[in-house]
């Protein structure tokens, strides 16, 4: 079984944040959820991998609390 890489990958993340942030500039709050969960189901298709998805969410219900943080 993989296991979930969670190294810095993105060669520039601040450019990518921009991307994203500017990816929900003028949508409404309903708008910019839908637009979070399309690019979700986008990104885990292109993973693929069920285990590693697995691994994503319960990373993430982990993270989810206040003060967390994805350990790298």
């Amino acid at each position: 079984m993989q296991c979930i890489d969670t190294s810095a990958r993105i060669s520039r993340p601040d450019d990518f944040y921009q991307m994203l942030i500017d990816a929900h500039q003028g949508l409404n709050d309903d708008d910019s959820m839908k637009l979070n969960a399309k690019l979700v189901l986008l990104l885990a298709n292109q993973i693929g991998d069920m285990d590693i998805l697995g691994q994503a969410i319960d990373l993430a219900r982990e993270c989810s609390s206040p003060g967390a943080e994805i350990a790298a």
